[in-house]
């Protein structure tokens, strides 16, 4: 028995390494490779395990033993990012909606749910999200990535900030009794120093973001320059706390800001990105481009709530689009974040690119917002023995990348809502929707 024993630990295991990775040409009529500023005809892609070995013509990739995917006259793209999204919210047109998650889903249950949101963002061909927090919610998230990195339910490639922070008295749950102990949707802190265990908890239970919540209580100026003002919720101490904290310990921050108010103090801070942005003017916009400063201006979600919400919610929605032309002729590095979530997941995430043509950007920039532009934004401030930064994988299709690619049938800068159709995703080299490949060459695209 001792001599068997000794033989089998001597044998050489079989393991997924021992194997040379699986090997997949995806070829297709139009490659939109997320960097390059004009399509290309006629490229093929080869997959190696989940990496992006070689781009060639077809007619040259000719790789023996490799099976192919041949999807015919489609597009094919790097797999779509969202850099704002809710995945533990279902929806919130009103404060009602709100409250009730809160008040009657149990977070296991609203973990459930968030399980068939992330299935669908992949389904949909966002290979990638930054996650701005579970609103109550606690740590949710990092399961909800941890399950997917380890292939027990599908969905993307997850960045996540866990809890936002607030004051005390400044986020909902609200207007409840004060014998009542109510849950509230975010972390509340206090004070400097407070603000900076705060920041070192979160990273310390998974954060890959710091969010707060700069702003609060919009409302219409009369002064033209400065349209939509808001009450700032941290002092410039406490804030400045919280962007140190979280980028001595190599994390970057995200604010939700709307009204200037909000937005000068997020900048005044050090901020990373501006969520929503409503209340942006060309001084702000100045400064964003000097700062390397993103915008998730997340357009689609405010005209969802405004049906229901009403009050200063309907008037937002042309500041805003004034605010992106702006943007657009002053180079502010506008990244793609929806605010799913804060909508129905229902609702298909690609619809914010045809709101941002219609405001006028060019669909192909729009397409680069979701690709190589979102990514580097969620491009982490490494570590300096970091040799890989895992954002710095994605958001493109060219060689040492992530495999994650998306078709649709139509052209997409003739007609950006094609995005809303996309018939195959391929993520780290496994095809999520789309068919799967069994040998030889897979049927062409419908």
């Amino acid at each position: 028995m001792l001599l068997l024993i000794l033989l089998l630990a001597q044998a050489p295991r079989e393991t997924a390494a021992s194997h040379a990775a699986e090997r997949v040409v995806v070829k297709a009529a139009h490659l939109i490779d997320g960097k390059s500023d004009a399509p290309r005809e006629g490229m093929a892609v080869l997959v190696e395990g989940d990496r992006i070995q070689k781009i060639a013509p077809a007619a040259e990739l000719q790789v023996a033993g490799a099976k192919v995917i041949d999807l015919g006259n489609a597009w094919l793209l790097p797999g779509l990012i969202d850099a704002h999204t809710h995945a533990l919210l279902q929806g919130d047109i009103t404060a009602a909606e709100y409250d009730e998650q809160l008040l009657k889903e149990s977070i296991p249950y609203r973990a459930l749910r968030a399980s068939a949101a992330v299935r669908t963002a992949v389904m949909n061909g966002f290979t990638a999200i930054r996650d701005l927090e579970t609103e109550g919610a606690m740590y949710a998230d990092v399961d909800l990535k941890t399950a997917i990195a380890r292939g027990v339910i599908p969905g993307p490639r997850m960045f996540v900030v866990t809890r936002a922070m607030a004051p005390t008295g400044m986020y909902p749950l609200s207007g409840y009794s004060w014998e009542l102990h109510m849950p509230e949707g975010v972390q509340i802190v206090d004070g400097a120093e407070n603000i900076r265990r705060a920041v070192r908890e979160e990273v310390k239970y998974g954060a890959d973001w710091i969010k707060y919540y700069s702003d609060r209580r919009y409302y219409k100026s009369n002064d033209p320059r400065r349209p939509l003002r808001s009450m700032v919720n941290f002092t410039a101490e406490e804030a400045k706390a919280l962007v140190d904290e979280a980028h001595r310990l190599n994390r970057k921050v995200a604010a939700h800001a709307m009204g200037w108010d909000g937005i000068d103090a997020a900048l005044k801070a050090g901020a990373d990105s501006i969520e929503h942005g409503d209340g942006l003017n060309e001084e702000l916009m100045d400064r964003m481009v000097r700062q390397g400063v993103y915008w998730c201006p997340t357009i689609y979600v405010g005209i969802w709530v405004a049906q229901g919400r009403g009050g200063i919610w309907p008037d937002m929605i042309p500041m805003e689009r004034e605010a992106f032309a702006k943007a657009l002729k002053r180079g502010v590095r506008i990244a793609y974040g929806t605010d799913a979530g804060g909508y129905a997941w229902t609702e298909n995430q690609a619809k914010e690119l045809s709101i941002m043509v219609r405001y006028g950007m060019q669909p192909m920039a729009a397409i680069k917002s979701a690709t190589s532009v979102a990514a580097a934004l969620l491009d982490p401030m490494c570590l300096p023995q970091a040799a890989v930064c895992p954002s710095s994988d994605i958001g493109a299709v060219a060689p040492g990348k992530y495999a994650d690619l998306i078709a649709v049938e139509k052209n997409p800068l003739e007609d950006i809502s094609s995005l809303e159709h996309v018939f195959f995703v391929m993520k780290g080299g496994e095809i999520i929707k789309g068919g799967e490949v069994k040998g030889g060459e897979v049927p062409k695209s419908r």
